[in-house]
């Protein structure tokens, strides 16, 4: 379970986050979207301990992200909207890296990664250097690295930019794995008709304040997403 509770972060005088609080249950897929600057990514960041906050906790199976650092980031995976690698290393040698930090074992990491680069068809390009792929295929390696040591929580900010249809089609399919495992899916995105099939629970945030929490259901009645959005956004 995660739990954001009365998060509050700021940048000199501006509030980016202003006293967010939710939760998100084992099996969820939950998802979080607003506008360009609305707080998401900050949010985000909070949560898998990039960024310090100025009050408030988010708490990961109820350990502190603050106190227990260490202990909330080896239940999570975090897939940014920019794909971060180092660029001058194989793709392999990337994904193992990401496998040692989280002492994935042997075994483990060539199940996984056999079956995550055949999924996103990467078998044939994990010796190349990541800086000659396109920003696409990087995604795919920050996918793989994500999912090969087996994430109890899955957190991603704009997952679907860059992939090409097969590629959002099968990272679905993965997710919706996940959720029968009891795991916990949560990402922020701006395609609403994805994260309406998707989703079973949604936040809306605006200039960083919550402005909407709950069941798929509940926020958009006999509405789509995409206009009860639109219509908060006015």
């Amino acid at each position: 379970m995660i739990e954001i509770k009365n998060v509050t972060k700021k940048y000199g005088n501006k509030v980016a986050v202003d006293n967010v609080s939710f939760n998100v249950e084992d099996g969820e897929i939950f998802a979080f979207i607003g506008h360009n600057g609305a707080g998401k990514t900050t949010l985000i960041k909070s949560m898998v301990g990039i960024h310090d906050f100025d009050s408030g906790d988010i708490l990961i199976d109820d350990m502190s992200i603050k106190d227990n650092p260490v202990e909330c980031k080896k239940l999570m995976a975090f897939v940014p909207d920019n794909p971060e690698t180092y660029e001058h290393m194989k793709a392999i040698d990337y994904i193992n890296f990401i496998c040692d930090m989280y002492d994935v074992d042997t075994e483990t990491r060539e199940k996984n990664i056999k079956k995550y680069s055949k999924l996103f068809d990467m078998e044939d390009k994990l010796n190349d250097t990541i800086d000659s792929y396109s920003h696409g295929m990087k995604q795919k390696i920050v996918l793989i690295s994500a999912l090969c040591h087996n994430p109890r929580i899955l957190i991603m900010d704009e997952p679907f930019v860059g992939l090409d249809p097969k590629a959002v089609f099968d990272i679905k399919k993965v997710l919706n794995e996940m959720i029968k495992e009891k795991k916990i899916v949560f990402y922020s995105t701006h395609i609403l008709d994805v994260a309406e099939k998707l989703c079973s629970k949604v936040a809306i945030i605006k200039n960083g304040k919550l402005i909407k929490c709950g069941s798929m259901k509940d926020i958009k009645g006999d509405k789509s997403l995409e206009k009860v959005f639109m219509e908060l956004e006015k």
